[in-house]
């Protein structure tokens, strides 16, 4: 399962790897813009570069609201319900009777924002560290930040239902509460357009609203297959660019490569770009090496803005990983960044993440 794989990240995220045997230098640190995206206003209408190679500096790409386009009415619900719960010991059953007090709980925050696409956000009484999005932002926080919950804090909200991909534990801590009485339904998507889609079906169906998820997931499938059409129709002639994905917790000492099936090469794909971390066989999240960063020679990084902060932006991560400065990308200080919470969100905001993304790597001129 797709999210699973960040698991083995967020539980090393206390671990502090082997620094590089390079020496630290000091890197001046090129001017920042931001790039935010715009549904209402096509790609194709930008000035993008003639060489997607020919820029340098950090880009930041923003969504223009951190909401969730929802239907004004709630959908109808049919409940009592059983649906198959995917989790670590097989589908099992699970009868969900009510939905009045609902824990949706991963990694990337992307149940609570389905739950929210659905239009049934009020159903929420608590968020992971990962659901950010304005409609929940009040809610009170059951994981910390390794991701990690605490069985007594989730009982004492007295949830309806806790749904989850398994990314969030320790998975004890899960099946404290499902011994506790508690219907805890595991949803099994993957990163994708089509597992978009399957998230919002399965959700609704916890939910005892499987019309409303057909439905959501037609439409988002739609809208980001659109979006990747006509990024392709901006990513220039030429050499493609060799993109890679870097997960930073400089607090920690954590520096993870991540490939195949970790969400970013389908992002990277969908951006029109080349993945190297698949090129030299990564998969998963590896801790990075100064062997596999030369190696993969990205000319653009991608990054969370909590991560990089955390390493003292663009010139901490070069002067702390001097490996990283090696790459076309540390040369010309190519990065992208974009919220924790927003980048790796497989959901309803997924067309507005590449819209934004694509803008903030081909367009970059058209920022602040």
């Amino acid at each position: 399962m797709r999210i699973r794989l960040l698991t083995a990240v967020v539980v090393l995220s206390g671990v502090a790897f082997g620094a590089s045997g390079c020496s630290a230098t000091t890197v001046a640190e090129a001017p920042a813009v931001t790039v935010t995206a715009d549904l209402t206003s096509p790609l194709t209408a930008l000035s993008v570069l003639g060489d997607a190679k020919d820029y340098s500096g950090l880009v930041q790409a923003a969504l223009p609201t951190s909401g969730i386009s929802a239907p004004e009415t709630a959908p109808p619900q049919s409940l009592p319900v059983t649906v198959t719960s995917h989790d670590l010991s097989g589908d099992v059953p699970v009868t969900v009777s009510s939905t009045d007090r609902v824990i949706a709980m991963d990694i990337s925050g992307s149940i609570a924002a389905t739950i929210a696409g659905l239009g049934l956000v009020d159903s929420l009484v608590a968020r992971d560290i990962s659901t950010t999005f304005d409609e929940a932002s009040e809610l009170p926080v059951i994981t910390s930040n390794a991701h990690t919950v605490n069985s007594e804090a989730i009982l004492a909200l007295r949830p309806d239902l806790v749904l989850t991909d398994g990314s969030i534990g320790p998975i004890d801590v899960v099946v404290q509460l499902r011994d506790a009485g508690i219907p805890v339904v595991f949803v099994e998507t993957e990163p994708s357009v089509e597992g978009v889609a399957e998230l919002a079906r399965q959700t609704a169906a916890a939910l005892g609203t499987p019309a409303a998820g057909e439905e959501l997931g037609a439409q988002l499938s739609a809208e980001i297959e659109a979006k990747i059409a006509e990024i392709a129709e901006i990513v220039p002639a030429g050499d493609r660019l060799r993109m890679m994905f870097l997960y930073l917790r400089g607090t920690s000492g954590v520096y993870y490569l991540f490939g195949q099936e970790s969400g970013s090469d389908v992002l990277i794909n969908a951006l029109g770009g080349v993945d190297v971390a698949a090129e030299i066989g990564l998969e998963g999240m590896r801790p990075m090496t100064d062997e596999a960063m030369v190696a993969a020679n990205p000319d653009l990084i991608l990054v969370m803005t909590g991560g990089l902060d955390s390493v003292g932006g663009v010139s901490g991560l070069l002067e702390a990983r001097p490996a990283v400065a090696l790459t076309e990308a540390g040369i010309n200080q190519r990065f992208v960044e974009m919220d924790d919470g927003e980048i790796l969100s497989f959901g309803p905001r997924t067309v507005t993440v590449l819209d934004a993304l694509a803008r903030a790597i081909y367009a970059p001129t058209s920022g602040s």
